[in-house]
């Protein structure tokens, strides 16, 4: 059997599962949308050549017959990896942007006119399909909040095809947000304005920070709406209909794995393949073949060997992501492993955001009630959604021999590359040395102590005087007690969240009937409840003076320590000149200056909502240069916003103002 599946793997990957080198793509039917005549001709859009190899190496659904088989109902769709759908059109689509270097990978220039755009709206919302596009809409399961969920699916986004470059790329295209499929369940397929301008600039600006990721070349944006309810407090409004143009190699993820989980003991939900083991392996045979070639030439002979060569790559490669996230202070809120890419990409851009006062335990999703997902727990929900994944593998790969790379890879490879990329951070560049985790966690340890801004305090450190007697050193200390918290900032961060009536009867209840209070699930909140009443009433206590003074007592605790580290350093270097020199370079490449802060995002937003996309163009290619270092990057002068919702203007590296803290994000 063994030997048999080697074999099909091996045949797989000659006759159809061509490494991305040799991407040729066929001719292909072209497309059309339902009850439509003929579709319009791209100009602009012409050049790209579909190769939908998914389609034709994973199976997909035939559709019952009748209502229940039409391309949007709802329904479980067993035996498939995919079901064919159509965009449902929208009304009046309108450009919001364009991401020319995402766009690029297609092999696509800069719009040569201004027709181009309409092209764009038409083609990249949906409302008409490119020749050889062929919509399907792809078929997974998922862990949620870690409860299997059963089956989930793309339910708000469509694969449109795989576009073959002349360079041999292929680069999968997906639009979400272009309406229901059998996986929407019952929403309406749809996203809005406000989320698909986050997850467009949020895509770029993590591939320009260096980050692992899924890309988005369009944002468009339509006179459709849909009624939103979107604090969830019983105050729905009207929002326009918005679709985002998706690329990555594949958006397979470790859900994709799940659809063949027996009914689970906890939720007793199951997958909607179940006993399918031939799709499971087909399903291997086609990722590992098309975006792992060099572990299918590797193992071609042997195919445990091959699954765990392939369950050691993701895992390595999801350790080096989360990794890269800590280190500029990203937060996903929503790490279900319906949301973990199977290349080890960041995917699925929802309630995300940037740390602004470094917080350990921040949470971005205002619906994570329990903290699940705050920033210091992804690593821990990485590694457990792996082991998910190596569940999902069997019997194709032992879980045993799953649950021993997991352990032997995942902590080692996220520790190594996670402390290589904070000693960039830092300067280090000649040697290093055990103690560098030290004086990283310490660090981190006097960010949370007076809440310096994560972004800005990383990137003011190049700027630290390495000299003792600098004259510069108090400048800069200056300068770095303007990044930590205000008396005002603490605050309102630490204010509280319940009415002291409801903290009160809560005690009460976990006094009297912890059992109960254990099942109602809210020991977390309220022990959070209870630090920020703590916090508040220390503040209230705490004069700006005495919170200024103890602030630069831990700072110049650690900034001793950081010299003599920096001293360690140039002791190994034979020109002192050079050193500082690379010292500085170093800093500059690995500590952004700017990066998608929800204030940003949000001035961007109501400027769109209002009909002005100028703002998410402007912040869109101020994104594209965030460091310090790189030709074109803006300067501080031309970084600055003249409409920011306070109605002042502020620099684009700015703390966040005091109204971001009520931000809301779910």
């Amino acid at each position: 059997m063994a030997a048999h599946r080697a074999a099909l793997g091996a045949s797989l990957a000659a006759a159809r599962l061509l490494p991305l080198s040799r991407c040729s793509p066929s001719p292909a039917p072209r497309s059309t949308l339902s009850g439509a005549a003929m579709e319009p001709a791209p100009r602009w859009l012409a050049g790209l050549r579909f190769d939908n190899r998914a389609l034709r190496a994973l199976p997909v659904e035939t559709p019952p017959p009748g209502p229940e088989g039409a391309p949007s109902a709802p329904r479980p769709v067993p035996g498939a990896c995919f079901t064919r759908v159509q965009p449902t059109p929208l009304r009046q689509p309108r450009l919001v942007a364009l991401s020319e270097p995402a766009l690029a990978l297609l092999g696509l220039g800069a719009p040569p006119a201004r027709e181009a755009e309409a092209e764009a709206a038409l083609f990249f919302s949906g409302n008409a399909l490119l020749p050889g596009a062929e919509p399907a809409a792809h078929c997974y399961c998922g862990h949620q909040f870690g409860q299997f969920a059963g089956q989930l699916g793309d339910g708000a986004a469509m694969y449109l095809g795989e576009v073959c470059t002349a360079t041999g790329e292929r680069w999968e295209l997906q639009l979400k947000g272009a309406g229901p499929t059998p996986f929407s369940r019952q929403a309406d397929g749809r996203k809005v304005l406000r989320s698909s301008i986050r997850e467009f600039l949020c895509s770029e600006a993590m591939f320009h920070l260096g980050v692992p990721t899924t890309r988005a070349g369009a944002c468009v944006t339509s006179e459709s709406t849909v009624v939103r309810d979107v604090f969830y407090d019983g105050n729905p409004k009207y929002e326009q209909c918005t679709v985002v143009l998706r690329v990555a190699s594949t958006f397979i993820r470790f859900g994709s794995f799940e659809i063949f989980k027996s009914a689970d003991e906890h939720t007793g939900r199951a997958g909607p393949s179940v006993g399918r083991n031939d799709i499971r392996v087909q399903l291997l045979d086609y990722v590992i073949s098309s975006f792992y070639p060099e572990i299918q030439a590797a193992h071609a002979s042997d195919s445990v060997q091959r699954n765990a060569a392939f369950f050691r790559e993701v895992t390595q490669r999801t350790a080096r992501m989360v990794a890269e996230w800590q280190c500029v202070g990203f937060c996903h809120g929503v790490l279900n492993t319906d949301n973990m890419s199977i290349l080890g990409l960041t995917i699925d851009y929802g309630p995300f955001g940037f740390l602004d006062r470094y917080d350990p335990d921040h949470v971005c999703n205002a619906s994570d009630n329990t903290g699940r997902y705050a920033y210091s727990k992804q690593p821990e929900v990485c590694r457990w959604n792996l082991r998910k994944l190596a569940e999902a593998l069997q019997p194709e790969l032992p879980l045993e021999l799953g649950e021993a790379i997991l352990a032997e890879e995942f902590d080692a490879e996220f520790q190594r590359h996670y402390l290589q990329k904070m000693r960039r951070k830092l300067g280090l560049v000649q040697v290093e040395l055990e103690e560098d985790g030290a004086l990283v966690s310490k660090l981190l340890e006097t960010m949370h102590l007076t809440g310096a801004d994560f972004t800005n305090t990383f990137s003011l450190l190049s700027s630290f005087p390495v000299e003792l007697e600098s004259p510069g050193l108090a400048e800069f200390l200056a300068r770095l007690m303007e990044q930590c918290a205000s008396l005002e900032e603490l605050r309102l961060a630490f204010r509280p969240q319940m009415d002291p009536r409801q903290l009160s009867m809560m005690l009460m209840l976990a006094q009297s009937n912890p059992q109960l209070f254990a099942l109602m699930g809210t020991r977390a909140g309220i022990a959070r409840e209870l630090e920020r009443v703590e916090q508040q009433s220390r503040l209230e206590q705490l004069s700006a003076a005495e919170l200024q003074s103890r602030n630069q007592g831990h700072w110049a605790d650690w900034l001793q320590a950081y010299r003599a580290r920096l001293d360690k350093d140039l002791e190994g270097a034979g020109d002192a000149a050079a050193w500082q020199a690379e010292h500085v370079r170093v800093m500059h490449a690995n500590n952004p200056k700017y990066v998608l802060r929800n204030y940003i995002a949000q001035n961007a937003i109501e400027a769109a909502e209002r009909g002005d996309f100028s703002e998410v163009r402007r912040v869109l290619k101020l994104l594209e240069t965030p460091y310090h270092c790189e030709a074109g990057a803006a300067t501080d002068a031309e970084a600055t916003e003249a409409n920011g919702a306070d109605g002042r203007q502020r620099s684009y590296s700015s703390k966040p103002p005091l109204w971001a803290a009520e931000l809301c994000v779910t």
